[in-house]
């Protein structure tokens, strides 16, 4: 069994609809945010990281621009995107705003 079911294009579109900062890429999910600062964006990076090990389930990160944190979501084990990527997706939006 999969660490996770692989979603179907109909879910995908429909969690989708839902996440409109986030676009998809095959199997990934990218979003990219614009920080006030360097300190504000490696915030947003600890907050991600904190959800991504209470989640068992990690993004790709990188900082750019020295404010810009781009986050890559994807279910390497299920070679796919998977109902784990959307969550995750979810919490970073919630960080991302604030409210998580």
């Amino acid at each position: 069994m999969p660490y996770a079911e692989p979603l179907t294009d109909p879910e995908l579109a429909d969690a989708l609809a839902g996440l409109p900062a986030w676009s998809r890429d095959g199997d990934t999910l990218r979003r990219t945010v614009q920080t006030a600062d360097f300190r504000a964006a490696i915030a947003l990076v600890n907050a991600v990281a904190d959800a991504a090990e209470a989640a068992g389930h990690h993004p790709d990160i990188c900082i750019t621009g020295y404010r810009n944190v781009a986050f890559e979501l994807s279910t390497h084990a299920a070679k796919a995107l998977t109902r784990r990527d959307i969550e995750l997706a979810i919490q970073i939006d919630r960080l991302v705003s604030g409210s998580g």
